[in-house]
């Protein structure tokens, strides 16, 4: 028995491949459909002027009649001869020449001693408080040096307490300490060379302050003549708690 259809006319064997071939087909024209831009396009107007002529106007020329300044009035130049008396005659100044040349002939002279003249020169000589023969006096003491070192210490000290002023700027910046003093009193008893070290600028101004308003003393004598004396006091600045 013969099969009524030809076994090559079977359409079904291929299915799957056309089936994958157009799912292909229609993934790019998907892709491609949802990737395609528009844009708008807006319709513009140009309008172009043209000018069959041209238009010329002639501009009229404007003559405007400026009046000459006057001319200048002529100066009249007269020439004024000065008569100069003859200038006296100036006379030169020769200055001779102080250098020694090789032909100069020096003179020989011998300086004796008398001729010499020698100038004494006082060196300002310090001995320190604790080692001098006599201590500088304090107005109004008196008696030996342990006596007149006593009666300095306090001197001082009410010298001190009374001229002593707590700067108001220190106070309310609660700033406190103590300031160590450095002066010398010098062979005419007078303070001098005032040095102050302390915590703070305020403080050391006070300080100075309050050493610089000592009275001139006896000056302090080293085999019996008159000498410098360093001298350095500490000033203590607190203040009290309320």
């Amino acid at each position: 028995m013969k099969p009524k259809k030809n076994p090559k006319a079977n359409v079904g064997r291929n299915s799957s491949l056309y089936f994958a071939v157009g799912l292909n087909v229609m993934l790019v024209l998907t892709y491609l459909g949802l990737e395609h831009k528009t844009y708008k396009t807006e319709a513009k107007k140009i309008d172009v002027l043209m000018l069959d002529e041209q238009l010329d106007e002639d501009i009229p020329i404007t003559t405007i009649d400026i009046p000459l300044p006057p001319p200048p009035p002529k100066q009249v130049v007269t020439e004024a001869i000065t008569i100069i008396e003859d200038v006296e005659d100036v006379e030169e100044t020769v200055i001779e020449s102080t250098e020694i040349g090789q032909d100069d002939v020096i003179e020989e002279r011998v300086v004796s001693v008398e001729e010499v003249e020698v100038e004494e020169v006082e060196d300002d000589i310090e001995v320190p408080f604790a080692v001098i023969e006599r201590i500088p006096q304090f107005p109004g003491c008196e008696g030996t040096n342990a006596e007149l070192k006593a009666c300095f210490q306090k001197e001082m000290n009410k010298h001190l307490q009374k001229h002593f002023k707590y700067p108001k700027a220190a106070s309310e910046l609660n700033i406190q300490g103590r300031v160590f003093v450095f002066f010398l009193i010098n062979k005419n008893g007078v303070v001098t060379n005032i040095k102050s070290r302390g915590p703070n600028q305020l403080l050391e101004k006070e300080a100075e302050r309050i050493i610089s308003l000592l009275p001139k003393m006896e000056p302090g004598k080293q085999r019996n003549k008159p000498v410098g004396v360093p001298y350095s006091i500490p000033i203590n600045f607190k203040l009290e708690q309320e």
